[in-house]
């Protein structure tokens, strides 16, 4: 088997997906405050084709929805209009390079792919629930793009439950952000 995990090594200590562990008692207080900036970097590091897949799917959708217009068995659309082929083959792509561009190109094929699949299972569930297109599902629209991305890609790239967490943590403010930078450009139409 092929190992296709990545990771530096700088003074014998790894850089980027799997941070250093938590500091233990009587450890500086230098060393303590350095632990928590170096996972956050590391967290944003390895999941970031997701997020800019999620990203470029909304800038770059438009057009006839996947579902067709189609209903499930309980009536309501498979996805709703606001899942396009476009916005879904554009972020897949946008990731993909992102991650080709940080070295590591089956993992950003596959946080892209996770991250595009984890979306359609987020707007499915919204559908199911009759929740309308646009309207907040607070958890499942910041998270299931990451976990599905986590999901494919984890089994490729060994990732730390640390940066694991910080990625679970860090997350749903990220997406609210960006979503209301988005709404200020007009490109969303709400700001959540």
């Amino acid at each position: 088997m092929i190992d296709l995990r990545v990771s530096e090594r700088i003074d014998n200590r790894t850089i980027g997906y799997n941070p250093p562990p938590p500091p233990k008692n009587g450890t500086k207080i230098g060393e303590k405050l350095t632990w928590l900036p170096q996972t956050i970097a590391s967290a944003i590091w390895f999941i970031l084709p997701a997020y800019f897949a999620n990203a470029a799917s909304a800038v770059l959708g438009g057009g006839p929805p996947l579902d067709m217009g189609r209903k499930f068995l309980d009536g309501y659309r498979i996805l709703g209009e606001g899942k396009t082929a476009r916005g879904f083959f554009g972020g897949l792509v946008v990731g993909t390079i992102v991650g080709m561009l940080q070295g590591r190109p089956p993992v950003g094929f596959l946080l892209a792919l996770g991250a595009m699949l984890g979306d359609l299972a987020g707007s499915f569930i919204k559908r199911r629930l009759n929740i309308a297109r646009g309207e907040a599902a607070p958890g499942l629209d910041q998270l299931s793009f990451v976990v599905v991305a986590l999901s494919l890609a984890s089994p490729v790239e060994a990732v730390a439950w640390q940066t694991v967490a910080a990625i679970l943590i860090l997350t749903p403010p990220i997406h609210l952000a960006t979503n209301f930078i988005g709404y200020k450009l007009g490109l969303k139409g709400r700001p959540y």
